[in-house]
């Protein structure tokens, strides 16, 4: 099992989930978060200068699912998530040993 992160601009949620749809990928985990990358947070210009947001509003997503369905969750959150602008995301993949279902004590590895 491989667990896939994606750290994607709040907008674009809507869109991921649908496409993820298409395939059949349904069940997932979505929390806020705040971060930044590479682009160093944006700056405004306000009435007394300019003001730094360093930190800025994204969504977790955390997926689980099966081997074989990496590349395919990957590129498909990849299109739909895209915008071509800095701050666009990132996401990770990582490997599962197992699970367990709380409501039958089931382990799936």
């Amino acid at each position: 099992m491989k667990l896939i992160k994606a750290i994607i601009r709040e907008e674009r949620v809507p869109f991921v989930q649908k496409a993820l749809a298409v395939h059949g990928i349904f069940g997932m985990t979505v929390y806020p978060v705040q971060g930044r990358g590479d682009q160093g947070g944006i700056h405004l210009q306000y009435r007394k200068g300019i003001l730094n947001i360093d930190l800025l509003p994204k969504i977790a997503m955390e997926i689980a699912i099966r081997e074989d369905l990496e590349d395919l969750v990957v590129t498909t959150i990849l299109d739909a998530a895209r915008t071509g602008k800095p701050g666009d995301g990132k996401i990770f993949v990582l490997p599962i040993k197992g699970s367990h279902r709380v409501r039958t004590g089931e382990v799936e590895a």
